[in-house]
């Protein structure tokens, strides 16, 4: 067995989780009304007068306000000129004022009221006509707009919200980095005390407390544990297995520090690799360093999947997503939701840009046997690419 799995006891391992010592700053209360003022520019370059943005990762992101969406309209109006506006409930308006991170004006509503025609109103006062609503607002926001404003004048906010929130700035990429560092710190934990007979369960929640002891904003945001046959699926089999001799151990998590996600997988070996097992992890180590070699600034983002892929398929793996081989995108950007633009994915013509962050994670799947994933994160630099953490060594030394 590696010196890196299963050498730990769980009281040992217990006794390493402690707050994590080296934190990462908020973000600071100017950069809110730098991203105000992006906005504000990229709606004048795709001619619209309004941008409104319901709860969830974007009203974070121009707010700082953490609120997932609900039934209840909560949203922030911005206009080409004037302070931006937020739409609430007046009954919250004490606990919005508490997590407000930006100067604003306030459009309260009462229960028997219709929040949209408070946003239609403020549009009219400020002479907007058309509206570039959320790409993540769900359909009733939609149709409540509709009973005040012509369908033809709401449009898609996609380009605007993304154009704001693709590339990270200095203090986002520290807290991303935090975020990674700890979750590699619990994937190194969590092999070393794996044992035979260890159930997946038993991992997961040791995984998830110790995000939490680390300081995490919420334990582990999501957490895959899978076992022998099960890695052949990417997202996993339901119900608990347990570990034993020979079985491939797949663990794919992360956790959030004030909203950023950190997402990490490694794959690796609970006793002694196979032939067949310890070919397919050095060929998905090889892919996942042939994309990272492929970031620069200019290269489309199908570019970098592709890269991937011409390893795989040198080696007689797909074509495509055809199996054995790699059945789904290369990559995905990652921030304020652990899925975002940009996306590493045949047809994706974005070009890559100093800042934009995302997940190198080229799977192997190899149908009714086992399944190799290693993720790692990396942003763009001016010249290339640099990884949050460092990428796995060997199928049985899963940490650098």
């Amino acid at each position: 067995m590696s010196a890196q799995i299963g050498q730990l006891d769980p009281a040992t391992a217990q006794a390493r989780l402690r707050p994590w010592p080296r934190r990462a700053a908020p973000i600071p209360a100017h950069e809110y009304g730098q991203r105000i003022e992006r906005a504000r520019a990229l709606m004048r370059a795709h001619g619209v007068d309004a941008l409104l943005i319901g709860a969830g990762a974007s009203l974070r992101y121009f707010t700082g306000v953490p609120w997932r969406a609900s039934e209840r309209l909560v949203a922030m109006l911005l206009t080409a000129a004037g302070e931006p506006l937020l739409i609430c409930p007046a009954f919250e308006e004490g606990s919005l004022d508490a997590v407000l991170a930006l100067d604003a004006g306030k459009r309260l509503w009462e229960e028997h009221e219709d929040p949209y025609a408070r946003v239609a109103q403020a549009m009219a006062e400020r002479g907007a006509r058309t509206l570039a609503l959320d790409p993540g607002a769900a359909f009733a926001v939609h149709g409540g707009l509709r009973a005040h404003l012509d369908a033809a004048a709401i449009v898609d906010a996609g380009a605007i919200v993304d154009g704001c929130r693709m590339c990270k700035s200095a203090a986002e990429l520290a807290l991303i980095q935090q975020a990674c560092d700890m979750t590699l710190e619990v994937q190194r934990l969590a092999a070393g005390i794996a044992r035979e007979g260890i159930g997946s369960d038993e991992l997961a929640r040791f995984i998830d407390q110790a995000h939490r002891a680390l300081g995490a904003d919420d334990g582990s945001t999501f957490c895959i544990v899978q076992f022998g046959h099960a890695t052949a699926y990417p997202h996993g089999l339901p119900g608990v297995q347990h570990l034993r001799e020979g079985d491939l151990v797949l663990i794919d998590t992360g956790c959030t520090v004030h909203g950023y996600h950190s997402d990490i997988t490694r794959t690796w070996i609970y006793g002694r690799p196979g032939d067949e097992q310890r070919r397919i992890w050095a060929l998905e180590r090889a892919a996942q360093a042939a994309a990272f070699d492929a970031v620069r600034p200019g290269v489309a983002c199908e570019d970098v999947d592709a890269a991937a892929r011409r390893v795989l398929e040198a080696a007689g793996l797909g074509p495509g997503y055809r199996l054995p081989g790699l059945p789904h995108r290369t990559g995905h950007g990652c921030g304020l939701a652990i899925h975002e633009a940009p996306y590493l994915v045949r047809g994706n013509r974005t070009a890559l840009q100093p800042g934009m962050c995302a997940s190198d994670e080229p799977m192997i799947v190899v149908p009714g046997r086992f399944g190799v994933r290693l993720e790692d994160h990396f942003h763009v630099t001016a010249d290339g690419a640099q990884w949050f953490t460092p990428p796995a060594e060997a199928i049985d030394r899963p940490f650098a």
